[in-house]
């Protein structure tokens, strides 16, 4: 089963998506260590919505695009990884290790739709 575990941040903290060189190892570690472990499938940290960010919105057929930064959004996903484990448990282990990188965060997993789930 594949699971996504985000992190979000709060972009009006300063520096909040520019890690310093700490965070950058230890973060890198992680990887490795899911890597290592064969769980990994991608990892990617996302920009702040005041870089190269829109968000599009659709409501009753009327589209409306808005361009970054998202005022009004007070926490934005900053980023993921992307693991594939036996089941939420194991997710759930990974999500712990994940979490434990950051200090103050709140972290979200979910499992990922597959085709098979639809069926």
């Amino acid at each position: 089963m594949r699971f996504m575990i985000m992190h979000k941040l709060d972009e009006n903290v300063p520096g909040a998506f520019t890690p310093g060189p700490e965070m950058i190892d230890a973060v890198d570690r992680f990887l490795r260590e899911a890597t290592d472990a064969g769980v990994l499938l991608s990892g990617e940290g996302l920009r702040p919505s005041s870089m190269d960010a829109k968000r599009i919105t659709v409501r009753d057929g009327k589209t409306t695009v808005t361009d970054g930064p998202f005022a009004e959004t007070k926490e934005l996903i900053a980023g993921f990884v992307l693991i594939q484990v036996d089941g939420l448990a194991e997710a759930t282990e990974w999500g712990h290790r994940y979490a434990r990188l950051f200090g103050d965060i709140e972290i979200d997993i979910r499992r990922v739709t597959e085709a098979a789930d639809l069926a």
